[in-house]
């Protein structure tokens, strides 16, 4: 495994797969207004992402499931329940998205994958605290291909 800390867009990464950090899946997605790493992936992938997140139903907290990339370049999105229902992250729920996040993508045989500080948006976990859960996370798991941590950086 080799993991790669980054400034910059998690959409202009090259990679096979991204995370999206989202939420349980339970509100439609079209009563949303996705903001940060959602509404980035909505402006550049279409609707098509989002559809086919609806159909698969609720995510447990930390859980992490698959979509197509809409018009995006990658293989695919792995979208992961990184806060609860009040719109809040935990450490548990950092932790377990980012394990989630990376047993799906060995799962599926992605060799590259490139995750957000998850729950540092939205969620309100300070970016120093998520990044070391992340990092704790990954050199727990047995995925052994190219990991990028994206530090979202205007350009």
């Amino acid at each position: 495994m080799r993991l790669t800390i980054v400034d910059g867009d998690l959409l202009d990464q090259d990679v096979e797969v991204i995370v999206n950090a989202w939420n349980r899946n339970i509100i439609p997605w079209w009563l949303l207004i996705p903001q940060g790493v959602s509404g980035a992936i909505k402006r550049r992938a279409g609707y098509e992402p989002f559809k086919e997140l609806s159909r698969l139903g609720p995510i447990p907290l930390g859980g992490a499931v698959i979509t197509s990339a809409g018009r995006l370049p990658f293989r695919g999105i792995i979208h992961v329940a990184g806060i609860s229902m009040l719109w809040v992250s935990s450490d548990a729920s950092i932790s377990k998205s980012t394990t989630s996040a990376l047993k799906l993508a060995k799962d599926r045989g992605f060799n590259s994958i490139a995750l957000p500080l998850i729950g540092a948006g939205t969620g309100g976990a300070k970016s120093d605290r998520v990044l070391a859960l992340m990092k704790e996370s990954i050199a727990k798991t047995e995925y052994d291909g190219e990991i990028v941590i994206v530090r979202y950086a205007k350009s």
